[in-house]
């Protein structure tokens, strides 16, 4: 079955609302969804970072909306960290999830009024089916991890898509403080 890049990204994004909804209303569910919401959250993220952003700043013409949007997924993959380490029953976890709400819904927003519009009006059918499939697989093999795993391979292509200078020169340490101070 082929899936559109576009709805596919829409999914994700459905799903991390109703996981929101759930840590927000049913605590006693967080031991089990907080790992699940981060683990989501950074496949979709590197799917995204690998295989749709670079298409979209080439071939959809998005660049800054894409230097925009990896910036945002720097910053919230800083806030999943803080949620991760925050004790599940304290006010820091319920302030830390809210800012997590908050980043990850203006992302969204701006990403279903911006890139995903202008990807599907200027790529075919046919690209963002492809696109599609290997935004599935590349999302399939980053499940799992949590935030703060990027391999330099992974960070090298994040600076690339925030147009990072002398990214290729950095260590994987460089390039986590630079991407992080673009996060902040």
């Amino acid at each position: 079955m082929q899936y559109d890049v576009v709805d596919l990204i829409m999914q994700d994004h459905r799903e991390v609302e109703r996981l929101f909804d759930e840590l927000k209303n049913h605590p006693e569910k967080r031991p089990l969804l907080t790992p699940v919401l981060c683990g989501l959250l950074v496949a979709h993220s590197r799917a995204e970072e690998a295989e749709v952003y670079p298409v979209a700043q080439q071939e959809a013409g998005e660049t800054d909306e894409v230097e925009h949007s990896q910036e945002e997924h720097a910053e919230a993959e800083q806030l999943l960290a803080k949620l991760l380490d925050a004790e599940m029953d304290s006010p820091q976890y319920d302030q830390m999830l809210q800012k997590v709400i908050d980043s990850i819904t203006h992302h969204v927003e701006e990403e279903e009024k911006t890139v995903l519009p202008g990807m599907r009006k200027r790529l075919s059918a046919e690209r963002r089916y492809e696109l599609g499939e290997k935004f599935a697989r590349s999302r399939a093999d980053h499940l799992g991890e949590m935030p703060g795993q990027a391999t330099r391979e992974e960070l090298l292509l994040q600076a690339k898509n925030m147009g990072l200078p002398n990214a290729s020169s950095m260590t994987k340490e460089e390039l986590k403080r630079e991407l992080q101070k673009a996060g902040s």
